[in-house]
C-alpha cells in the first residue's frame, strides 16, 4: 500500500513537466520548416525567401518591450499604407487641388467679382460682432497653418527638395511637424468654439431650396442670387460639409495620430493617417472657394469680416430676407457716424 503514494508522486511531477517539455520541443510544423529551410540552403544557397515570408505572416513572438504589436518584427501593413500615401493621394490629391484652383481663376476670369447694383446708402448694418470675428480669424489662421505645413510635408520631397535639396528641406520639414502637431488641438478648439457660434443661423430652411435651383445667381452676370437671411444655402453648405464634417474627420484622425501615447496600433495609426490626409485635401479642396467668396469673389464681403459692419444695400442685395429683419428691427440698427458717406464709398470699392 505504500507504493500507492509514490506513485502519485510520480504521475504529479511528470503532470507537471509534460508543458515544459513540450515547450522546450519545437512544434512537428517548425521542425518541417527547419529541414525545408535546411534542404533549401543545400540546393539553393541564400535563398531566404520561405524566413521572410514566415516574417512577413505577421505572427507574434516574444518580446521584452512592453506595448501592443512589440512581438511582430515585421508589419506587412506598412507597406501598403506606404504606397497609398505615397502614391494616389499624394498624385491625385495634388491634382485636384491644381485643378480646383486653376478652375476658381478661370471662373473669376470669365466672372469677374459680384459688384452691388445700387449705389452704397451710408448706413452700415453690423453683419459679426466682435466674438464672431475673433472665433472665424482664430480657425482660418489656424487652418492656413495646418494646411501649409501639412501640404509641405506630403509634397516636400516631390516639389522642395529638388530645388532646396534634402538638407533644407530636412529644416522645413522639421519645423513643419512641429508646428503642425501644435496647432492642431488649437484649430480643433477654435472650429468647436465657431460650430457653437454661428450653428444657429445655419439650420436649413425652405428658402435655401430657391438658391440651390439657381446655383445662388453665380453663374449669371446680372441678377443677385435668390433671397436668404443671414446666410445662404451655399454657406451653409460649407459650414456644415466643410467645417462641420471634414473638419470633424481631419480632427478626430489628427488626434490618433498626434497622440501617440495612448496605446495605439500601428494599423490604427496607419488607417488614421489616410482618413486624416483625406479629409484634409478635401477640406482644403472646399477652403478654396469658401476663400474666394469670401474676398475678390464678392466686393465687400472680406470687409465685412475685417470691421464687422456692411452698408445697408450690399444686405439688402445678398440678404434680401435678413434686410427685412433689419428694417423690422429684429438686428443690431446701423452705426452712423460723420463720415459715413465716405465710408460708403470705400466700402463699394473695395
Amino acid at each position: 500500500m505504500k507504493a500507492w503514494p509514490t506513485m502519485w508522486r510520480v504521475l504529479a511531477l511528470f503532470a507537471l513537466n509534460l508543458p515544459l517539455a513540450a515547450s522546450a520541443q519545437p512544434s512537428e510544423r517548425s521542425q518541417e520548416r527547419q529541414q525545408e529551410q535546411v534542404q533549401r540552403q543545400t540546393t539553393q544557397p541564400g535563398n531566404n525567401a520561405p524566413f521572410w515570408r514566415e516574417v512577413r505572416e505577421g505572427d507574434k513572438g516574444y518580446s521584452s518591450l512592453p506595448g501592443k504589436e512589440q512581438g511582430v518584427l515585421i508589419q506587412s501593413a506598412g507597406q501598403s499604407w506606404r504606397e497609398l500615401r505615397n502614391g494616389p493621394l499624394t498624385v491625385y490629391g495634388g491634382i485636384a487641388l491644381a485643378v480646383v484652383f486653376v478652375i476658381i481663376l478661370i471662373f473669376y476670369r470669365l466672372r469677374g467679382p459680384i459688384e452691388l447694383e445700387g449705389q452704397p446708402t451710408g448706413r452700415r448694418v453690423r453683419r459679426f460682432s466682435p466674438w464672431e470675428r475673433l472665433v472665424h480669424w482664430s480657425t482660418a489662421i489656424s487652418f492656413v497653418l495646418l494646411a501649409f505645413t501639412g501640404l509641405a510635408l506630403l509634397f516636400g520631397k516631390h516639389l522642395l527638395v529638388p530645388i532646396l535639396g534634402h538638407n533644407i528641406f530636412s529644416f522645413i520639414a522639421i519645423g513643419a511637424k512641429v508646428v503642425h502637431n501644435f496647432v492642431g488641438p488649437l484649430f480643433i478648439i477654435c472650429a468647436v468654439l465657431l460650430f457653437a457660434t454661428f450653428v444657429r443661423y445655419n439650420l436649413w430652411t425652405r428658402e435655401d431650396w430657391q438658391w440651390v435651383r439657381c446655383f445662388g445667381g453665380l453663374l449669371s452676370r446680372k441678377g443677385h442670387a435668390p433671397p436668404s437671411r443671414r446666410f445662404n444655402a451655399g454657406e451653409k453648405a460649407w459650414f456644415w460639409g466643410g467645417l462641420s464634417f471634414l473638419g470633424l474627420v481631419a480632427g478626430l484622425s489628427g488626434l490618433v495620430l498626434d497622440f501617440p501615447n495612448f496605446d495605439q496600433t500601428r494599423r490604427t495609426m496607419q488607417i488614421a493617417h489616410i482618413i486624416h490626409l483625406g479629409g484634409a485635401l478635401l477640406f482644403m479642396i472646399g477652403a478654396l472657394g469658401h476663400i474666394y467668396m469670401g474676398t475678390i469673389g464678392t466686393r465687400g464681403a472680406f470687409k465685412a469680416m475685417k470691421t464687422g459692419y456692411v452698408d445697408e444695400q450690399w444686405v439688402k442685395e445678398h440678404h434680401a430676407l435678413w434686410y427685412d429683419d433689419y428694417r423690422n428691427g429684429r438686428i443690431e440698427q446701423p452705426q452712423r457716424r460723420t463720415n459715413d458717406s465716405v465710408n460708403a464709398n470705400l466700402e463699394g470699392n473695395t
